[in-house]
């Protein structure tokens, strides 16, 4: 029986682990670490680091892997993520085959939370179709919670409803009905850009808890430019990029 312990380890800054993460890396035989390719290699490195710090004086192993890349040219977006879904749990199946016998406490560093527009619970399901898995997961601090800190604002109004949404229904359904205020994931094209921007208000951050946070705030129809214009030069000058906005109107 492999137990798989999902850890969300929230945005990147080593503060961000809960003493239940840590403890909960330390019980684990093997830490698994994705490697994302060399653009994006200091993902993996703070992986890295954080482990060398909370694995300290444990028996516990780290393995490293290859994490597949989807395949942008699926004319289906929800075949596309599937398909790579399946290649990664085949991916997680042979590392822990590879690295454990017989029973086995196995983690994975999720970033942000393993609830909030994360497909870990989704790949982990698909693992426990090829091996005998439960799962438990350690909650973590999410991008969302991350950005409101750094802002210093609620995310609500006072007794009002917010909607997560992503960057792709937003482009293609426009604002929901159902709220006033948004938060924005996995936006890689800035479709903030596709609203009447009047009467908008922005909360944008990218690299939120992190050394390299950068954080912008304003009208939108005054700042969506510089947003589009600062993402850009962030993700040149790292090679990838992390970001998350809220919107009121």
């Amino acid at each position: 029986m492999i137990e798989l312990l999902l850890i969300g380890i929230g945005t990147g800054n080593p503060d961000h682990l809960t003493l239940q993460a840590i403890k909960a890396m330390k019980s684990a035989d093997l830490v698994m670490i994705p490697r994302k390719g060399d653009s994006k290699a200091d993902l993996a490195e703070l992986r890295r680091a954080i482990c060398a710090e909370a694995l300290a004086g444990t028996d516990t192993r780290v393995a490293e892997f290859d994490l597949p890349v989807r395949d942008a040219a699926n004319p289906s977006y929800r075949s596309g993520v599937d398909d790579w879904h399946d290649a990664i749990a085949e991916v997680w199946e042979n590392t822990i085959r590879s690295h454990c016998e017989g029973n086995a406490r196995v983690a994975l560093l999720v970033w942000g939370d393993p609830s909030l527009y994360d497909s870990t619970l989704r790949i982990a399901e698909r693992v426990g179709r090829r091996l005998p898995v439960t799962v438990s997961v350690i909650p973590g601090i999410t991008s969302l919670q991350a950005l409101t800190a750094a802002h210093a604002i609620p995310i609500n109004e006072i007794g009002a409803p917010f909607l997560v949404t992503t960057g792709r229904q937003l482009r293609e359904s426009g604002w929901p009905a159902e709220a006033d205020t948004l938060a924005v994931m996995l936006d890689g094209d800035c479709s903030f850009q596709s609203l009447e921007p009047q009467g908008i208000t922005i909360w944008w951050g990218a690299y939120v808890g992190m050394a390299e946070q950068i954080i912008l705030s304003g009208p939108l129809a005054e700042i969506g430019q510089t947003i589009v214009e600062t993402r850009a030069k962030a993700r040149a000058d790292h090679g990838w990029i992390m970001d998350i906005y809220i919107l009121r109107r």
